[in-house]
């Protein structure tokens, strides 16, 4: 029996992070959405400026395109508390297939003048992902186990990193080839297929309810924070929504 139980304690050091955090079901799970939703994103991120510069042939347009998806992260702590007063699980199919509704919207824009539903879509796009991101990162401490959260953590920055090596080279030869309509199908579909995911994440604790004190007490602590230098970094955040480049 000790022999065993030293094999076994053996066995699990061998394995190592990635082995503890794979036979952990939520997390497999949630590995396997930061694949499939940041591949739809980060190819998507580069095909937009591709695109705006072919129809119009302005790179300071194409530039805004990063600012379209970016500026609703100055919003993040509004959105954020949003987030914290409802159902998290919900809140991440709802936002989801919303956004597999809205980017079909993209296939319509097809000449200079319909650049501008681009920019609504991205814009849109920043602000789902602002909200995603505090969603999961108030959800998955529920979703996991605490031993296994930090490699968990570890093993998404990976999954991140290498799709940002592997995206951006594929939407953009899918735009050179068939134009944006495959990139914009293609992120859709991540979307769609999100909510599977985030179903079958388990379940996290219904937050605090919306009682008359919550956004009083908000006040306070941004009052508290703007008083102290170098606190306002606690709430900025450190990359883009859903890893996008920053």
């Amino acid at each position: 029996m000790a022999e065993r139980g030293v094999d076994g304690s053996a066995h699990r050091r061998a394995a190592g992070p990635a082995g503890r955090v794979l036979r952990d079901r939520n997390a497999r799970l949630y590995l396997s959405g930061v694949l499939v939703s940041g591949f739809g994103t980060t190819g998507m991120w580069l095909v937009a400026g591709v695109w705006v510069k072919s129809l119009t042939g302005s790179d300071g347009l194409a530039a805004l395109t990063a600012f379209a998806m970016w500026a609703p992260v100055l919003a993040g702590p509004l959105l954020g508390g949003q987030a914290d007063r409802t159902r998290r699980g919900p809140l991440l199919v709802r936002v989801n297939l919303a956004m597999a509704a809205v980017l079909p919207v993209l296939l319509l824009v097809d000449s200079a003048g319909r650049v501008w539903l681009l920019f609504a879509v991205l814009f849109v796009y920043g602000a789902a992902g602002t909200v995603l991101d505090a969603a999961e990162a108030a959800l998955l401490p529920g979703a996991v186990g605490k031993e296994v959260l930090g490699d968990l953590n570890g093993l998404r920055m990976t999954v991140t990193e290498g799709v940002k090596l592997i995206a951006p080279l594929t939407g953009a030869a899918l735009f050179a080839r068939f134009g944006g309509a495959p990139v914009v199908l293609l992120d859709a579909l991540t979307f769609a297929l999100a909510p599977s995911r985030c179903c079958g994440c388990g379940r996290s604790r219904r937050p605090g309810g919306r009682g008359p004190g919550r956004r009083p007490e908000a006040g306070r602590g941004c009052a508290a924070c703007g008083g102290r230098p170098g606190c306002g970094r606690c709430w900025w955040p450190g990359r883009s929504p859903w890893g996008w480049p920053g």
